[in-house]
């Protein structure tokens, strides 16, 4: 069975830069994209940034527009955020998760339903 493992959250000061990092464990696992959620307290998750392997990078503009970075490695099974100017209104439990059984259109990859494997979540808390 595959699990995704998400690390490198962490507690930071406003304007500073976090990288988390999710690794899928388990059988041998690729996937077609690979995305990030995040989920603030109260709130509902919400989409962060995603990753199709061979048709590109989105990102949930209004919200890391220039501050945040997706990326990944060849083996299609290993996704990273890196976070610059991190601000308080960041502070969530960030999620990643896997499409591994279809190729789905780019624009797609903002909805949770899309996706089939999540990980557990980290906690990244960005202090004033």
């Amino acid at each position: 069975q595959v699990q995704l493992v998400e690390s490198g959250g962490g507690l930071v000061q406003a304007g500073g830069s976090l990288r988390l990092s999710c690794a899928a464990s388990g059988r041998t696992f690729s996937s077609y994209a690979m995305g990030w959620f995040r989920q603030a307290p109260g709130l509902a998750r919400e989409f962060v940034a995603a990753i199709h392997w061979t048709g590109g990078t989105t990102y949930n503009t209004d919200s890391v527009k220039g501050r945040f970075t997706i990326s990944g490695n060849n083996a299609r099974n290993t996704v990273f955020l890196q976070m610059n100017s991190l601000k308080p209104e960041d502070t969530a439990v960030y999620y990643c998760a896997a499409v591994p059984k279809y190729s789905p259109a780019l624009a797609a990859l903002k909805y949770e339903h899309v996706y089939d494997v999540w990980g557990q979540g980290t906690q990244v808390t960005v202090s004033s």
